[in-house]
């Protein structure tokens, strides 16, 4: 699947595909491949710790809050 996204995404410039499908493709890759699931897991702390800073509220509302427990 992700690697149809992939390609999907390539040809992105015809109407139904588009190039959102190349970061969906790359996401559902990362189950399987170790690298791209570590390239995901420092993407996602770091906007994680970037949106504490600028926008408490909206870090909360995506479930990146500090000293928090999920509920």
């Amino acid at each position: 699947m992700g690697c149809l996204l992939l390609l999907g995404g390539v040809l992105g410039f015809l109407p139904v595909l588009g190039f959102w499908m190349v970061p969906l493709g790359l996401v559902i890759l990362a189950v399987d491949i170790p690298m791209a699931r570590r390239l995901k897991r420092r993407v996602d702390v770091r906007l994680g710790r970037w949106l504490v800073k600028r926008s408490p509220k909206w870090a909360r509302r995506f479930g990146f809050s500090i000293g928090q427990r999920p509920v």
